[in-house]
């Protein structure tokens, strides 16, 4: 203990001297001396590193190289020249690996983290610091560690300094094990200070062999951290991806997307996520529904917390967490690695994976894989995401066309779920959205029997009557909104104006024409898969049941909402000519409702039974059974339809004129 003793008094010397740096540079290499002469002194191997001096010496060391550091304004201090001449941090791994005295590495972890944290100049670019670093990254994420947490820590302060100064990036992307030729290379210099920077390795080809390919390093080590069921674990591994993968400079960009297997490893720990869903016995509802809830929110309670949910549900958790994150880490990428990540995702999972199963011919891996595919279009907002999503969706065969056709599928609940997906796909800021499943249908206008010459003038011969038309096609004798006298035509207005903002809000740079193009003189028109399959469901609306009707009147109006000159011509003009074999939405509008005036002949106390069937609807009442309950649930929802209509055309008619 004397020992000790004259050194910490040495120490306060130095920190009181107005010239400390001799006696600094005494105490600083005394406190090394009294580490190093641990190992040739003791004789006992099992003593825990925590009853040891080391740690205390360890602390003073920083001590005095943050204290150095204050005093030497630009220079380098000769107690940072000791530790990097003399390979103290390469020591200090070595030690660090070997586990002696046991818990060492755990010493050495919190050493790095608050030297690379507290000193303010820029030291990663120094063959004497990057090197240890890159060994002691090589001993995080071991299989069987007990120090995640101090591993954790100390890779966000890694990525934090590359955060401060991205060119540090590409010291750190190099294998933890260089090969012999390069342990063997004496050093050339004079110094330990080279700033003369590896070159990234070079990694084999993504397109060969699995996705999650073997990469050693700062990456993997902190995607196995990710993994980690201690929340707080995760939590900084993840930031500390996300701290990498917003490198703003275009090389750090490059290098993580070009000579890294982030992308890989990324959609390869999606996969593995998505591998654990039980496809055959999920509840595609459940699914469809499932809550969009940020990433980061997991870690708001303990992933022990997790278990107590069903098995299905923490995986379900997992992977949409899993998925919000990598729609996270590429908004806030450059572009070039956010397009990487992006195809990774499209290739690994929505390619590979995904496309057979919605080809699959059992009904319920269908059904589940296009829910799911559900949650996914609802959840991206990265650009680079939806891109993927987009061309995967709709420029893929035969994918393309059978899931459009499904939404007409002989099965109601994988109706549903492609309904479902085609009204998430509506949501998003895409224009190729509208373009592929309706506009490019509609552009020639052969959907158009006019007089020669007067090929625009119906677009604008009766505007002022587009929404009391709308409002006139449900006859008087079976309306039943009024007898409930409850919101007014004004509310279908208020909610009108909403959803014609909103479409609006996406359309605005997507350039679309002010104006409707001449028409075409094709010899036969095609409305397009998408609006066929919804005008034959809105054909049955009285046969159908009232969660279909309602998901199918829901699609016609918000394509109704949108602000293109085509849509307002062919979806919500009554007085267009139509050509033969051509329908519009008002024509098929008509014909349902010659049909239900046909049906309801036959329909006794038809103004009680539909007053009923309004308030079952609405949860005002709980009713049995009617005998014509689908009948008279289509018909409700026809009545909400027209209304929604003409509440639309209302709204958009200002903006016409």
């Amino acid at each position: 203990m004397e020992t000790f003793s004259r050194l910490s008094s040495l120490l306060l010397r130095a920190l009181e001297t107005r010239e400390p740096t001799v006696e600094l540079l005494e105490s600083f290499v005394d406190h090394w001396k009294s580490i190093t002469n641990y190992y040739i002194q003791t004789t006992d191997d099992s003593r825990p590193v925590r009853q040891t001096e080391i740690p205390w010496c360890l602390r003073q060391m920083l001590d005095i190289l943050v204290y150095e550091e204050k005093q030497q304004v630009e220079d380098t201090g000769p107690c940072m020249e000791y530790l990097l001449q003399h390979k103290l941090l390469e020591t200090l791994c070595t030690l660090g690996k070997a586990q002696y005295p046991p818990g060492m590495v755990q010493q050495v972890l919190l050493f790095f983290s608050k030297l690379l944290s507290q000193i303010q100049k820029p030291l990663l670019q120094l063959v004497g610091v990057y090197r240890p670093v890159q060994k002691l990254i090589g001993l995080c994420a071991l299989p069987g560690s007990h120090t995640e947490k101090e591993e954790a820590q100390f890779l966000l302060v890694i990525c934090s300094r590359v955060k401060q100064d991205p060119h540090t990036l590409r010291y750190l992307l190099q294998p933890t094990q260089p090969a012999a030729s390069d342990q063997s290379q004496p050093c050339k210099q004079a110094s330990n200070h080279s700033t003369e920077p590896p070159k990234p390795s070079s990694q084999s080809d993504s397109s060969t062999g699995s996705p999650v390919q073997s990469e050693f390093g700062l990456l993997s080590a902190l995607l196995q951290l990710a993994q980690s069921q201690r929340a707080p674990v995760a939590l900084k591994a993840m930031e500390s991806l996300l701290l990498l993968a917003a490198l703003q400079s275009e090389s750090s960009g490059e290098v993580l997307a070009d000579h890294t297997q982030l992308g890989e490893l990324l959609a390869g720990r999606l996969l593995q996520l998505y591998a654990l869903l039980p496809l055959e016995s999920l509840d595609a509802a459940e699914v469809q529904s499932w809550p969009h809830t940020p990433w980061s929110s997991q870690f708001s309670h303990c992933r022990s917390d997790l278990r107590s949910e069903s098995s299905a549900s923490n995986h379900m958790t997992n992977f949409f967490s899993w998925l919000d994150f990598l729609d996270h880490l590429m908004r806030e990428a450059p572009q070039v690695l956010a397009v990487k990540l992006a195809q990774c995702v499209y290739r690994f999972w929505l390619f590979d994976v995904l496309q057979p199963q919605l080809l699959h011919t059992c009904e319920q891996v269908v059904l589940v894989s296009t829910s799911i595919l559900c949650v996914a279009v609802r959840v991206v907002r990265s650009s680079s995401l939806l891109d993927q999503l987009v061309q995967f969706l709709l420029r893929t065969r035969p994918l393309t066309p059978l899931l459009v056709q499904r939404c007409d599928h002989i099965s109601e609940q994988i109706s549903l779920a492609s309904l479902s997906l085609v009204e998430e796909l509506l949501q998003k800021p895409h224009r190729d959205i509208l373009d592929v499943l309706v506009l490019r249908f509609l552009q020639s206008r052969s959907y158009l029997s006019p007089p020669a010459g007067q090929e625009d003038r119906p677009q604008e011969s009766h505007p002022a009557h587009e929404d009391s038309d709308f409002l006139c096609l449900v006859p008087v004798q079976v309306r039943s909104a009024e007898l409930l006298q409850e919101g007014g035509y004004e509310s279908y207005v208020h909610d009108a104006h909403t959803q014609v903002t909103q479409c609006e809000s996406l359309s605005l740079s997507w350039d679309w024409p002010l104006s409707l193009p001449p028409s075409g003189e094709e010899d036969e028109f095609f409305e397009g898969h998408l609006l066929k399959v919804l005008f034959d469901r809105l054909g049955r609306v009285l046969e159908q049941p009232y969660e279909l009707n309602l998901k199918v009147t829901a699609l016609l109006s918000r394509l109704s909402a949108f602000q293109h000159p085509l849509l307002q011509e062919y979806l919500l003009n009554p007085y267009i000519h139509l050509s033969d074999c051509s329908r519009s939405l008002f024509s098929v509008l008509i014909r349902v409702m010659a049909d239900l005036m046909q049906r309801v002949q036959q329909v006794s106390g038809l103004t009680d039974r539909l007053l009923n069937t309004r308030r079952d609807l609405l949860g005002l009442n709980h009713t049995a059974g009617l005998e014509h309950s689908t009948l008279l649930r289509g018909l409700v929802v026809l009545e909400e339809f027209c209304k929604e209509l003409a509440a639309i055309a209302f709204v958009k008619l200002p903006l016409d004129q």
